[in-house]
C-alpha cells in the first residue's frame, strides 16, 4: 500500500484529532484484515492433486494408499508421510 497522504486540519480540536485518528486506524486494521482473508483464501489445497500424488506413490512405492485430505498439500512434506497414508 501506498504510503497515504494523511493530514489532521489545524483548526481541529483535540476530539476531532482523536475522532479521525480513531477512523484511519479502523480503516488501515480492516485493509489488514481483508488482504490476510484474501491470503488464507489463496492457501494451496490439495484440489484434484491427491489422486495424482496417490498415484506417484503407487508408482513409486509399489503400494496403493489414499492421501487424507488434511495431509500436508507440500510434496515434500508429504512424500515424509506417506508411510501413514
Amino acid at each position: 500500500m501506498a504510503d497515504p497522504n494523511i493530514r489532521i486540519p489545524d483548526d481541529a480540536t483535540d476530539e476531532e484529532a482523536a475522532a479521525i485518528a480513531a477512523a484511519i486506524g479502523a480503516h488501515l486494521r480492516a485493509q489488514e484484515a481483508a488482504a490476510a482473508a484474501a491470503e488464507s483464501d489463496r492457501e494451496e489445497s490439495w484440489g484434484g492433486k491427491r489422486w495424482s500424488f496417490a498415484g506417484r506413490l503407487r508408482g513409486l512405492q509399489g503400494r496403493a494408499g489414499r492421501v487424507p485430505a488434511d495431509a500436508p498439500t507440500d510434496a515434500w512434506t508429504a512424500s515424509g508421510r506417506t508411510d501413514r497414508f
